[in-house]
C-alpha cells in the first residue's frame, strides 16, 4: 500500500499545476473542474425528450448507476477516508474545496457512470463517448488544480464498473417496465409541449 501511495503521489505531482503555470491554463481547468458536470443532466434530458425508448431506457439506467455508485462512494469514505493532496501539504491547490475524503472522486463517478452505461448499451452512442471524453478532461483538471489524486479517478472507475454489473443483471428484467411507467408520467406532465411537437411523446 505504501508503494501504491508513493506512485499515486508521484503521479499527482507530475500533473499538478505549479505557481508558474499560466493563468489562462488555471482558469480553463477551473471551468472544466467545476462546470462541465452540468452538461450531464442536459445530456440525459436530451436523450429522454428527443430520442426513442431504447435511449430513454439507457438514460434511466445511467441515472441509477450514477446514484448507486455515489452511494457506494459514501460507504467507502466512511470505511477508508483518504486525505486530499492539500490536506497533507502536497502540491498546490488552485480552487477552494472542503477538506474531506478524496477517494473515490464523485465528479469522475458521475461521468464514468453515465458515459459507460450509454456506451455499453449502445456502442455507437455519440453522447456516451462525448461524456467519457469530458470526464477525462474533468479528471485531469481536478488533479491539475490540486484537489484530487489520480487514484481517486481510478477508484471511481472501479466503483462504476462494479455497480454497473450489479444493476445490469436486474435491469435486464425490469428496465423496460420501469421505462414505460416513467413514460406514462412524462406524457401526462408534459402533455402540452408534446402536443406542440416540442418534444417526443
Amino acid at each position: 500500500m505504501n508503494h501504491l501511495e508513493a506512485l499515486n503521489q508521484a503521479f499527482f505531482l507530475s500533473i499538478n499545476a505549479s505557481l508558474a503555470s499560466p493563468a489562462w491554463e488555471i482558469s480553463l481547468a477551473a471551468v472544466m473542474a467545476d462546470y462541465l458536470i452540468y452538461l450531464i443532466p442536459v445530456a440525459l434530458v436530451g436523450l429522454w425528450c428527443w430520442r426513442d425508448e431504447t435511449q430513454r431506457n439507457l438514460a434511466l439506467k445511467a441515472c441509477l448507476v450514477a446514484f448507486v455508485a455515489l452511494g457506494v462512494n459514501q460507504i467507502i469514505i466512511q470505511v477508508w477516508p483518504h486525505p486530499r493532496p492539500f490536506m497533507i501539504g502536497l502540491g498546490h491547490m488552485f480552487i477552494p474545496h472542503a477538506p474531506d475524503s478524496s477517494f473515490p472522486s464523485d465528479h469522475a463517478t458521475i461521468f464514468f457512470a453515465v458515459g459507460l452505461t450509454l456506451i455499453l448499451g449502445y456502442l455507437r452512442s455519440v453522447t456516451g463517448w462525448a461524456i467519457l471524453v469530458l470526464g477525462a478532461l474533468v479528471a485531469w483538471a481536478r488533479i491539475f488544480l490540486g484537489v484530487h489524486f489520480p487514484l481517486d479517478m481510478l477508484g471511481a472507475l472501479g466503483v462504476v464498473c462494479v455497480v454497473w454489473m450489479g444493476i445490469t443483471m436486474g435491469w435486464a428484467r425490469i428496465g423496460t417496465m420501469v421505462t414505460r411507467q416513467m413514460e406514462r408520467f412524462y406524457r401526462v406532465i408534459f402533455a402540452r409541449p408534446i402536443a406542440l411537437g416540442l418534444i417526443r411523446p
